[in-house]
């Protein structure tokens, strides 16, 4: 069971990809956790919101990230790498999302320290079973500092 006081989970998915950007929105839609989705196209947008620069100023402090390794601008790896060695957000659960079964490219993102790394499956139902998955854990059996006030 979630417990994010009475406000929803926030999520932060980075993802260039309109089609998958809407097969996450869809996802989370018929899950089980109330949640809010920021979207942002690319890593210099994620990096921006997640540092709460213009014009993410006000942006709220994601519970989970959702970031695509292949990213435009600034690679998925970079903007992990910045995530994890900042103080105030190493703390955020980063789920890698990937259309690569390079097995460089994991243990890149764990050497990173990656919460963790999933494949984006090809069939559309396998697809939604991973987010629930991701939703499941992340959102609600996990125990995470933001959960702890």
């Amino acid at each position: 069971m979630n417990d994010f006081g009475n406000g929803p989970a926030r999520i932060l998915l980075v993802e260039d990809n309109p089609g998958d950007v809407r097969l996450v929105q869809e996802a989370l839609n018929i899950g089980k956790v109330r949640h809010e989705l920021a979207v942002v196209g690319d890593g210099a947008e994620a990096l921006a919101f997640l540092r709460h620069e213009p014009p993410y100023a006000d942006a709220p402090r994601p519970d989970l990230v959702l970031l695509d390794l292949h990213l435009p601008r600034v690679d998925g790896h970079v903007v992990l790498q910045a995530i994890k060695a900042d103080e105030a957000m190493r703390q955020i659960p980063v789920v890698m999302l990937t259309t690569s079964s390079d097995h460089s490219d994991i243990i890149a993102s764990y050497g990173l320290r990656a919460n963790a790394v999933v494949t984006k499956p090809i069939d559309l139902e396998q697809f939604v079973a991973a987010i629930h998955t991701i939703e499941d854990f992340w959102l609600g059996i996990a125990e995470r500092p933001s959960k702890r006030g």
